[in-house]
């Protein structure tokens, strides 16, 4: 199963692309069009004071959310093509469709964080982190990936079309300009900044931003690994539950 989900991302690469490029466009945007005006009044994270380094943990953490579309769109067209019943003809396990699902995504996700950090260096992002805070980061991304990949999973067993599959997980790619990672939340109105400080996104930020650039991290870390640990499990319930109970009324009817 893995092998045939990145097979098709090999093949059909227009949506992995996008994926990837939609990050990248906007770290350039807010880099060079908007970097001017919204760097500031931001003291920098590090020694340089330069807006791309507080930007850069924040675009990097949108990568990480882009993937969930790939794997609402790809489980939604399988649901949908009803190649899930041929595999119920063959000695496939269960799990086996959605973990392959989400492992490929989340192999096509980690390689989009790679390149927008790439891309990252490029324009200026300065980070001071070590091997230890370099392997830290990345494991955090792992686990929110996995996190929003599995819930992801859960969209595109429940949506109707590809189309809605593509739409619904969008929220999820911007939410976290609504937190942390463009501007800090105390520069923002009463009500959006108790939205941004209370939201899973803006803890996950602050660590990866502190283990990137040497800012105080605090109590950000727990409440980041607590988040991502208990979407990863809501997730994962939550599309096994779906799954299986579409998949033993088929068999009923049948």
């Amino acid at each position: 199963m893995l092998r045939r989900n990145l097979t098709h991302a090999r093949r059909y690469p227009s949506l992995t692309a996008s994926v990837v490029l939609t990050p990248v466009l906007m770290l350039l945007l807010f880099t060079y069009v908007f970097g001017g005006t919204l760097g500031a009044g931001i003291d920098g994270p590090a020694s340089g004071g330069e807006y791309v380094d507080y930007l850069a943990p924040g675009i990097i953490l949108m990568a990480a959310t882009s993937g969930a579309l790939v794997t609402a769109v790809g489980v939604c067209v399988d649901m949908t093509e009803g190649i899930v019943n041929r595999f119920r003809t063959m000695p496939i396990s269960r799990s086996a469709f959605l973990t392959g699902h989400v492992a490929g995504s989340a192999l096509q996700t980690m390689l989009s964080i790679v390149c927008v950090v790439a891309v990252a260096l490029l324009v200026g992002f300065r980070p001071h982190a070590g091997p230890v805070e370099w392997l830290a980061a990345a494991g955090l991304l792992t686990l929110l990936t996995f996190a929003l990949t599995w819930l992801a999973a859960g969209i595109g067993l429940v949506a109707r079309n590809p189309e809605s599959a593509s739409n619904i997980p969008m929220p999820l790619q911007f939410l976290p300009f609504l937190g942390s990672a463009v501007v800090p939340p105390d520069s923002m109105p009463t009500g959006l900044r108790w939205f941004a400080e209370y939201q899973p996104f803006t803890p996950v930020t602050e660590t990866l931003r502190g283990l990137l650039t040497g800012t105080e991290i605090g109590t950000s870390g727990i409440t980041a690994v607590a988040w991502c640990l208990a979407l990863t499990l809501t997730g994962y319930l939550w599309a096994r539950t779906v799954f299986h109970r579409g998949t033993d009324t088929t068999t009923r009817k049948e």
